[in-house]
């Protein structure tokens, strides 16, 4: 038996457990959540960017395990910029018209 499928608008993704309906906007939340996310990923990156060297109990061998292995701040610089241009481009795209 040939199943007939009625254009109703909807698409479905990943067997349809994810539907979208033609014309709809992405809700305000979601597009709240991607800046959120990308700034906290952001000072993630930033904040622990040798280690964490403040820390009571282990901060003293991850600053010896620094001074050691002669960790590269220039790269972990790069690395934060290309993590900060992600976000830009991400935030970007969330913000974007929808076609």
């Amino acid at each position: 038996m040939v199943e007939e499928k009625k254009e109703t608008g909807i698409k479905e993704y990943a067997d349809g457990w994810i539907t979208e309906r033609a014309g709809t906007e992405v809700p305000g939340f979601l597009k709240l959540a991607f800046p959120v996310i990308a700034l906290g990923c952001v000072a993630y990156i930033f904040i622990y960017m040798n280690g964490e060297t403040a820390h009571s109990d282990r901060g003293v061998l991850v600053q010896k395990f620094n001074e050691v292995t002669q960790s590269s701040s220039g790269f972990m610089y790069f690395v934060g910029a290309l993590a900060v241009l992600f976000a830009v481009i991400v935030v970007s795209f969330a913000f974007r018209k929808s076609h």
